[in-house]
This record gives structure tokens, C-alpha cells and sequence, in this order.
């Protein structure tokens, strides 16, 4: 679905990614691993169109991509919860979800995909009139997501969806991953808590100074020496 080759990009003078390769099956889940600051959040805006590639290619389902613009990216099925979810605190839960689904024309199935939101996530539902911003941070979390999910994605990337979640919450926001990823949405998920990541994940990324230094399933990445030390905590 995804292939990046030698993806190079930065901040102006800056270059954070030094030639990344990246491969996203449809139907996976991916996990990208690494350290703060080790480029994880550059790629998935690169991958969205907010960061241009210096060098490289990006193609979605076969089509090179680097010239689209951010919004033409989410028209084909790319769709990103940004790191510290970014709702609109001013607008309802409803409000919020209506945005999500600006590209879909239909008012039908907008009515249709909230119905299909509240399902997936019933506290939604209770809080449809609240604003955004009186959300609890998992509640937030939960509406950043169903948000991402009106748009109809075919791959969503996920930029550290546990941060500043409590234990409890953060394995409910997982399994609700899980559960849309069985209707058939494909993943990119950058999360801190490493070991709950690849413990979900097919396959996995560790990032280091702007490279990929190991790739592997999340069931190896798991076992693996390196990783337990420096990501795992464990010695």
C-alpha cells in the first residue's frame, strides 16, 4: 500500500530522515519505535504531505506521491491523528466529527459514519452535545481518532496515541485499534509505549538518529536484546 524509498527531509537547513526506506502492507499494522527526537513524527508528515521530501520517493498503491498537496493526500485514503490529538475545543463532539468527513459529499453517509463512531466509541455517543475541549484526555483521544475515521481512511497514521493516558485508558484505546483494524483499515502507529506497541504490531520499525536500524515482526522486535535494553527497560 505504502512503499517510502530514500526519504530524505528536514526543517529548512535541517535534515532529520537520512534516507528512510519504509514498506506498509495493506491490511498490516506497523510499529516505528525510537527514541525522542529520532524523526518519528518528520515521517509521518512527510508521509502526509506537511514536511516535502529533499530526496526520495513516496508511492501509495503503486502512484508516486510527492507533489500532492496535504488535503489531496487524505482524498486518497491517508489520514493522520496528529500527536496531542488537536480537536477543536470550541466545537462539539458531533461538530468535530462532522469536520473529519469534509471531503465526503454525501449527508447520508456522514449520518451513516457518526452512527458507525458512536458504536466503535459509546462514550462519544453519551457526549455528542459537549465541547471538545471538556473531553477527559482519553475521551479527546477517542474523538481525535473517530475524527481521523470519518474521512474514510485506507491507511491511518497515528502519532502517539498513549501520551498522557492513564494505564487503563491506553489499553482501551489499543484494543479499539485493533478493532478497526479488523474492518479493514491499515496502520502507521508511532507510540512511546514500545512494548504494548509491538505486542499488537505485524511488523516494526526502529528509528535512530533519522534512520531505520532495525526492522522486524513486532514478535521479534519484542525478543530482541537490543531492543529490551534501550526500549524495553528491560536489561
Amino acid at each position: 500500500m505504502l512503499v517510502g524509498e530514500n526519504i530524505v527531509s528536514g526543517y529548512g537547513p535541517l535534515t532529520v530522515l537520512k534516507g528512510v526506506h519504509i514498506k506498509v502492507e495493506q491490511g498490516e499494522l506497523i510499529t516505528i519505535i525510537g527514541a525522542n527526537g529520532a524523526g518519528k513524527t518528520t515521517l509521518l508528515n512527510t508521509i502526509c504531505g506537511l514536511i516535502p521530501l529533499q530526496e526520495g520517493e513516496i508511492f501509495f498503491e503503486g502512484k508516486g506521491i510527492k507533489n500532492l498537496a496535504p488535503n489531496a493526500r487524505v482524498a486518497i485514503g491517508i489520514v493522520q491523528v496528529p500527536e496531542g490529538r488537536r480537536i477543536f475545543p470550541e466545537l462539539t463532539v458531533q461538530e468535530n466529527l462532522e469536520l473529519g468527513a469534509y471531503l465526503n459529499p454525501s449527508k447520508k453517509k456522514v449520518r451513516e459514519d457518526i452512527g458507525f463512531q458512536y458504536q466503535l466509541f459509546p462514550i462519544l455517543g453519551d457526549r455528542r452535545k459537549q465541547l471538545g475541549g471538556s473531553l477527559s484526555g482519553g475521551e479527546q483521544q477517542m474523538l481525535a481518532i473517530a475524527r481521523a475515521l470519518m474521512g474514510r481512511p485506507k491507511l491511518l497514521l497515528l502519532d502517539e496515541p498513549s501520551l498522557g493516558l492513564a494505564p487503563k485508558l491506553v489499553d482501551k484505546i489499543f484494543e479499539k485499534l485493533l478493532e478497526i483494524k479488523k474492518e479493514g483499515t491499515t496502520f502507521l502507529l508511532v507510540e512511546q509505549n514500545a512494548h504494548i506497541a509491538l505486542s499488537i504490531a505485524d511488523r516494526a520499525y526502529v528509528m535512530v538518529t533519522g534512520r531505520i536500524t532495525l526492522e522486524g515482526s513486532g514478535k521479534d522486535l519484542l525478543g530482541n536484546e537490543d531492543v529490551k535494553k534501550h526500549y524495553l527497560g528491560e536489561s
